[in-house]
């Protein structure tokens, strides 16, 4: 019992970042259709942008949001035009081949430009611990979460309230039919796989100063990125079972945990936990 409110805690800080890593990964999925298994390198990229600004500029990561943000929506333009677009209407099979190639590549060149080492960002805000009702954490888990939580609500209120995000819900919901209305679904797909790597890109910045950098980090968030999305978007769940079972079981058992329900939930309960997938609590 006097661990329950670090646990606690711990549970709801990981959860909002663990959202905004399967938001993307939703967003892309719903829309388009394609499982992006490339996914964690763009967020590995991520952490690579915090750590070089804050190593050779000093640049707090938490600065670093505001260039990541319209960098990564840039690399998602041009991933698209140059990848993405030719095997969005092909079968699975091509697609997931790219993608898994994708993240092939984008790991080995990271791992020639910056080698396999462990690297770490320790900005001040990672010193400053904060103590409430018996448990502790730091400034950076704070900023985080609360960062992580503003773009998933900024993403949620553009696709419900804005004349783009309604063009983008009715694409998924039916890319013929909305040929058919004079929308450009190519368009579509292209806002909406930038958006999925911005957010992911962004998510990377912001897990940097809590997690090392290296060329493979992003495989550990992308795989808890699908299990979100098979649970229906519950960030919150896959981080509680990630807390509780390293708590109680210790670390090297967590991913057995969310695994384990993970293939349980794919079971039982293939339309996601609550009846719905990840993309519909998304609302496309």
């Amino acid at each position: 019992m006097t661990a329950l409110p670090q646990l606690l805690i711990s549970t709801v800080l990981l959860g909002g970042i663990y959202a905004l890593i399967a938001v993307g990964l939703t967003l892309i999925f719903g829309i388009m259709r394609v499982v992006n298994f490339a996914h964690g390198e763009f967020l590995m990229l991520g952490m690579y942008l915090a750590f070089w600004s804050f190593t050779l500029w000093r640049v707090d990561p938490y600065f670093v949001l505001f260039v990541a943000a319209p960098l990564f929506f840039a690399i998602g333009l041009g991933v698209y035009a140059l990848v993405m677009r030719g095997v969005v209407r092909a079968s699975h099979n091509v697609q997931i081949f790219t993608t898994v190639g994708l993240s092939i590549a984008l790991q080995n060149v990271a791992l020639v430009l910056w080698t396999g080492d462990f690297r770490f960002v320790r900005p001040w805000e990672s010193s400053v611990v904060i103590r409430i009702v018996g448990a502790a954490f730091n400034l950076s888990q704070i900023i985080a979460f609360a960062v992580a939580v503003g773009f998933t609500l900024a993403l949620f209120a553009f696709m419900k309230w804005t004349h783009a995000g309604r063009v983008m819900r009715a694409t998924a919901q039916d890319g013929e039919a909305a040929t058919l209305m004079g929308i450009n679904v190519d368009r579509v797909y292209r806002l909406a796989f930038a958006i999925g790597i911005a957010c992911v890109g962004v998510a990377g910045v912001l897990v940097s100063p809590l997690y090392s950098v290296y060329p493979t980090a992003g495989l550990q968030f992308v795989l808890l990125a699908y299990v979100v999305v098979v649970l229906g978007g519950l960030g919150d769940m896959v981080a509680g079972v990630e807390v509780i079972g390293s708590y109680v079981f210790g670390s090297a058992w967590k991913e057995v945990i969310y695994f384990v329900l993970f293939i349980a939930v794919l079971v039982f309960r293939p339309a996601g936990l609550f009846g719905q997938r990840g993309a519909e609590a998304l609302g496309v």
